[in-house]
């Protein structure tokens, strides 16, 4: 009776730990009240490729092709961390975000690049925003004149104080009014950030 009884227990605690491991191995459904917006953290920033500072206008000749108005390009690389508090994997459908030189708003970038971020769990997504000085001066004389005139200076000044002093990181870069999509079964949630660096 009593070699039973030891089976009837052990059977009974491998029934109950079987019950319990399947528990766990459930997958927690999103719902309203349980699907938190995942935090979106900027990381890093790097200069991926910097040309130093140019401008041709249309009125000089090339060595090849045509004459146009073209400055100097400038690549930044922002890596932002997408941290998932859920118990259920989400997945990011987009992310949007517009990148400031000291203040003056020059560019707005997205990336459409989906990806599933695992319950708990922190993914980076890495998304390149691309300058030149053409379009950066025509952004800053459209926008930011009177705001260059009270600083004490003008676009063409800013430019050059921007693309020299940004690759050695000297400039502060800002990411603004971001706003990146989350999904989680029918559910979208929408996580917004800004960020300065350095």
């Amino acid at each position: 009776m009593h070699k039973k009884s030891g089976l009837e227990i052990l059977l009974s605690v491998l029934l109950v730990a079987a019950l319990f491991s399947g528990c766990a191995g459930m997958a927690a459904k999103p719902t309203e009240q349980n699907f938190n917006a995942p935090v979106v953290t900027l990381d890093n920033m790097e200069v991926a490729h910097a040309f130093g500072y140019w401008y041709f206008s249309n009125k000089v000749a090339p060595t090849k092709g045509k004459p146009d108005n073209v400055g100097a390009p400038l690549d930044l690389a922002f890596t932002f961390n997408l941290e998932n508090p859920n118990p259920f994997p989400v997945q990011l459908e987009n992310l949007k975000f517009s990148v400031l030189f000291e203040d003056f708003e020059l560019n707005t970038v997205s990336t459409n690049a989906t990806q599933w971020i695992p319950p708990g769990a922190t993914n980076q997504v890495l998304v390149h925003a691309h300058f030149d000085v053409r379009q950066s001066l025509l952004s800053l004389l459209v926008t930011g004149g009177f705001k260059l005139k009270e600083k004490g200076t003008n676009a063409w000044a800013a430019l050059e104080k921007w693309w020299t002093g940004i690759p050695n990181y000297e400039i502060p870069v800002t990411v603004s009014s971001g706003a990146a999509v989350f999904k989680a079964g029918d559910m979208v949630k929408v996580a917004t950030f800004e960020a300065t660096f350095p």
